[in-house]
């Protein structure tokens, strides 16, 4: 893959910030939870200068954050299980934020504890230029450092009205579905927790994740939505990820192997993103289980945004029948085939 020289060479990355927490509960039944070690971590991948009026200064680093249950120097507890839970969080357009695996928009449980329950050390991800994370300063325009336009010149945030369709809140606003599990009453809460985000480098991405793999040691790493492409990046990259789950996201295939584009009810969606032959065969040394809530269109329609939603999970198929032809162990999980009815694009958020 491309690994956006200009990006590397200017300002664009990066370092992971995580909360470490590991712990257990005394019982299933327990509200309570013994954490070993709470705390926080930056993990530097990359740094560039830029220059002053007079003097040369260090940009500041795009900081990845991870909110981490356990760490790379925490004692697990009695029981506690590794490898690590990594929830890695991106997806909502780019502009979500780690929060959504800590609690659900109603105040619910989220992830984040409910493995730690499990006895799993979890850590939370936000990515380079997005969430809790942040982005670069510059010294010029925005995205533009020593004259050097580094990012584009503008920002990202989903809207209520592009966000109910796509992430399959109701057929069009402000209509719900008939069965759906997404808590509506939390709506205002989940829309005020999005962030603005400006453009991502899946190369610096993948890369940070896989730095904070080699300081945490083997995971399990969980992605969603548009986060999927970095989970696979980094799954072909480091032998320290032992297993992806990814909630509806895109794909990858092999060069010289990618399939042609899924039709629309109006033009084309791309199946995925090229990688080299070699990180797609790593990919099927893992187990790997893509999951897909409820609400898809099962034909073509008119409103492209949820059209694209029933292209990727045709996408899926395709994805898993390429990694099991070549030996891989990975899965479709449909969740209305398994009796569960009405999930959204967060169905972790349910």
């Amino acid at each position: 893959m491309q690994s956006g020289n200009l990006a590397h060479r200017a300002a664009s990355v990066i370092a992971f910030l995580s909360l470490a927490m590991t712990g257990s509960a005394s019982s299933a039944d327990d509200t309570t939870i013994a954490l070993a070690k709470q705390g926080s971590f930056s993990s530097p991948v990359a740094s560039c200068r830029a220059r002053a009026s007079t003097t040369r200064r260090k940009t500041p680093a795009t900081p990845t954050k991870a909110t981490r249950s356990g760490g790379p120097d925490v004692r697990p507890v009695p029981g506690s299980r590794q490898p690590a839970h990594v929830s890695a969080r991106a997806g909502a357009r780019r502009c979500g934020t780690g929060r959504v695996w800590e609690t659900t928009p109603d105040g619910r449980e989220g992830y984040q504890t409910l493995f730690l329950r499990r006895g799993f050390s979890v850590y939370i991800v936000d990515f380079p230029r997005r969430g809790r994370a942040g982005f670069p300063s510059y010294n010029g325009s925005f995205g533009q450092v020593d004259g050097a336009a580094i990012v584009p010149n503008k920002t990202n945030r989903a809207g209520v009205q592009y966000a109910w369709s796509r992430w399959r809140l109701g057929p069009k606003y402000p209509d719900v579905f008939p069965v759906q599990q997404f808590p509506m009453k939390g709506l205002d809460q989940f829309m005020q927790h999005l962030v603005p985000t400006v453009s991502d480098d899946p190369a610096v991405i993948s890369g940070a994740l896989v730095a904070l793999l080699e300081r945490i040691g083997p995971a399990i790493v969980v992605t969603h939505s548009q986060s999927g492409l970095f989970g696979w990046l980094a799954g072909a990259r480091s032998a320290n990820v032992k297993g992806i789950v990814s909630y509806e996201p895109g794909f990858v295939f092999p060069q010289g192997e990618m399939p042609a584009p899924i039709p629309l009810y109006k033009g084309t969606q791309a199946a995925g993103t090229p990688v080299t032959v070699a990180e797609f065969a790593n990919l099927t040394k893992i187990p790997i289980q893509v999951v897909y809530g409820d609400n898809i269109p099962k034909s073509p329609i008119p409103d492209l945004v949820a059209d694209g939603r029933r292209a990727q999970q045709v996408t899926s198929r395709l994805f898993v029948q390429a990694l099991n032809d070549k030996g891989g162990n990975a899965s479709v999980q449909l969740l209305p085939d398994a009796g569960l009815y009405g999930n959204s694009h967060f169905m972790f958020s349910d």
